[in-house]
């Protein structure tokens, strides 16, 4: 909204054009989300806390955790406010990749924030069935995946945006086709949503490597946006995905402020409302910009994380054995007498050298 009216002020005084660089309108989507989550974050926590909406930890797990019993959940409610906030202002809002990534966000947090309501407020163990989550969590990433492919069904670009792009090989491309395509938006949407879920389980855990992980896309779809760079690198060159580094921008600054509240010992969790809504981000963000084995590479601890679920799964109804103390796996290695703090500093490197690799395949060809 404030782009259109520097726009309207530039035909007044020319100093107002230089909102219309892109890098100047992500500073300041950082600077508007980190301000927002740090104001609205100290009220939002007390709201919280009077309403009750305390979060009720597992007796099954490391002892050190009863003591968070009673902390406020459904903290990713501020960190969506943010996001959605900074991006308002400051993205081109006639940009339809703007608003796919929102929408999907928002239903997604939505799912989220009905299931955490249910446990927290009417007490309800379950939730929301996982049929229904399951269910709407299909609809929002089939209805994007579905949308993406008819974007630029017809288009000149529909080749390159629609095919699987294999990181570190300079021509190696597969021709998707729309149902393969379809399949694979889908997976990467619903699947990153729930693998962020699964990683949220400990103080600051998965808000940073979320942060990191975007700001990488950000910087694939900067790349994409412009066709010097895109024909430069041999990347999917994307018209328009520029603009998402704006979303980027706000998720760098809501994240790094539910951050300053969440970090150890946390006075507020983000709950499913957030991590679902971020994870579906990063699954749609990859999606457009046609890097999802660099986000399968990125985000490496998610996939740890829900690797780690199904094998102690897997194991324990064909063996009645567990491979790992705990599942996800960071209750594991807390388990094993990790400090909490150490095993969330470890994940986070792991994530940043990750994130480097993934950064990589944009000159390692």
């Amino acid at each position: 909204m404030l782009l259109w009216l520097t726009e309207y002020l530039a035909q007044y005084h020319s100093g107002f054009a230089v909102f219309q660089y892109l890098s100047l309108r992500a500073m300041l989507s950082v600077g508007t989300a980190l301000a927002i989550a740090l104001l609205l974050g100290p009220w939002m926590i007390e709201r919280l806390k009077i309403m009750k909406f305390g979060q009720a930890i597992r007796t099954d797990g490391p002892q050190s955790h009863l003591s968070k019993s009673g902390t406020p959940t459904m903290g990713g409610a501020l960190i969506l406010v943010a996001i959605v906030a900074g991006t308002l202002l400051w993205a081109d809002l006639h940009n339809r990749y703007v608003w796919i990534v929102l929408v999907v966000t928002m239903v997604f947090g939505a799912v989220g924030w009905v299931d955490d309501y249910r446990k927290v407020v009417e007490k309800n163990s379950r939730g929301l069935p996982g049929r229904w989550k399951y269910f709407w969590q299909s609809v929002a990433g089939l209805g994007a995946a579905i949308y993406l492919y008819w974007s630029v069904a017809g288009t000149p670009f529909e080749t390159t945006q629609t095919s699987l792009l294999i990181p570190f090989f300079k021509n190696l491309v597969i021709d998707l086709g729309p149902v393969l395509f379809i399949a694979l938006a889908y997976f990467v949407i619903v699947g990153t949503s729930n693998a962020v879920n699964l990683t949220d389980g400990l103080d600051g855990l998965a808000i940073m490597p979320t942060v990191l992980v975007g700001v990488a896309l950000g910087i694939f779809a900067y790349l994409s946006g412009n066709m010097k760079f895109a024909q430069y690198l041999l990347i999917p060159a994307v018209p328009g995905a520029g603009e998402l580094v704006i979303i980027v921008g706000s998720l760098v600054g809501a994240g790094l402020g539910f951050l300053w509240f969440n970090s150890y010992p946390a006075q507020v969790f983000m709950g499913d409302v957030g991590a679902l809504a971020l994870g579906a981000l990063l699954g749609v963000m990859a999606v457009i910009v046609r890097q999802e084995i660099v986000l399968f590479i990125m985000g490496g601890i998610f996939v740890l994380e829900t690797v780690s679920v199904m094998l102690q799964v897997a194991s324990f109804k064909l063996t009645g054995k567990r491979i790992f103390r705990m599942a996800p796996i960071h209750h594991h290695f807390e388990l094993k007498g990790w400090p909490e703090p150490k095993v969330i500093v470890r994940f986070w490197i792991i994530t940043f050298v990750l994130v480097l690799i993934g950064l990589a395949s944009l000159k390692l060809r």
